[in-house]
């Protein structure tokens, strides 16, 4: 049977902080917290052009920094540690994809400046199937490595034996926690990843045959 995956780059309402004071000599602008209501629940992958772009560490990366307020391409570039052009180069991807769009714009010094958000409150990613690549788990991984090494984690793997009855309660509590602190996120609090799977390995003939 196959499944979606949801990844999720949601959280409060967007909104950007008061810039009353742009450096540079830059015309000030006040932009108040922009209700987030009209925004789809899930986007779903279905095109490889799309399955390219979330398929990106990079672009995942600024997908993450778009959860829960919208930001310039300078922005994302200074966020993320890209250079403005880098930064320029993937948003267009990804706007192009449909995955983020364009939510305000505003004029400074001539120039119009674009305010990028997520087109949706989750991302559904198809399943990779037997022996695929999973996307969101490697993007999982490779954060969890580039994490401090000094700050606090929580990493662990059980192997449970579970009746089909117990393994779907296990599945819909973590989901039910996720939502629950995904609720509780707070845009001006540090960044916190969560990400869980629950799954049957490979039986062991399966595992064996793959080895050879």
């Amino acid at each position: 049977m196959s499944h979606d995956r949801t990844t999720s780059y949601d959280g409060a309402d967007f909104e950007i902080a008061d810039d009353n004071l742009l450096p540079n000599g830059q015309e000030t602008l006040t932009i108040g917290r922009m209700p987030t209501d009209d925004l789809p629940e899930t986007f779903h992958v279905t095109t490889d052009e799309q399955l390219r772009a979330v398929s990106n560490l990079t672009r995942h990366r600024i997908m993450a920094v778009l959860r829960f307020e919208p930001a310039t391409i300078t922005q994302i570039a200074d966020r993320v540690g890209l250079k403005k052009g880098s930064s320029s180069y993937h948003v267009r991807l990804l706007e192009r994809a449909g995955l983020v769009k364009v939510v305000r714009t505003r004029k400074v010094r001539g120039v119009t400046e674009r305010y990028y958000a997520m087109a949706a409150r989750a991302i559904a990613l198809p399943d990779p199937g037997e022996g695929g690549p999973d996307v969101l788990m490697r993007h999982a991984v490779a954060d969890l490595e580039a994490a401090p090494a000094d700050g606090e984690r929580h990493v662990r793997m059980a192997h449970l034996r579970l009746t089909e009855e117990q393994f779907a309660e296990l599945g819909a509590r973590l989901q039910a926690l996720a939502d629950e602190y995904r609720e509780l996120s707070d845009p001006s609090l540090p960044d916190a990843s969560l990400v869980f799977a629950l799954f049957h390995p490979a039986s062991r003939e399966q595992a064996e045959g793959d080895a050879k």
